[in-house]
């Protein structure tokens, strides 16, 4: 929502990129967790279809391209909003399996 915003210049870059790079962490621990959490409970197909949501997160961390920067962040905009957008629906394959599964 915020980047929807800051293209419709709703919002200013400084805003934007410090409300979204204040969640950055939360979500990659919270995806941490729920990988671990299938370890523990032996849900092995769950934990595999996590790994490589865990592997992306990790990866952007090691290369410091989990933050959005404030100066760059109109020329980011796209590939932020696409990337947000597959975790988004990432997510919500993840919740329907496992509730229905």
């Amino acid at each position: 929502m915020c980047l929807a915003d800051l293209e419709f210049d709703y919002i200013n870059p400084y805003d934007s990129s410090s409300r979204i790079n204040v969640m950055v962490l939360p979500e990659f621990a919270t995806q941490a967790a729920l990988c671990f959490f299938y370890l523990v409970t032996q849900h092995w197909i769950m934990a595999l279809f996590c790994a490589p949501y865990l592997f992306f997160n990790i990866r952007l961390y090691r290369k410091r391209r989990h933050l959005i920067d404030v100066t760059e962040i109109f020329n980011q905009l796209h590939w932020e909003k696409k990337q947000r957008l597959v975790k988004f629906f990432y997510l919500v394959c993840t919740l329907f399996l496992s509730v229905f599964w």
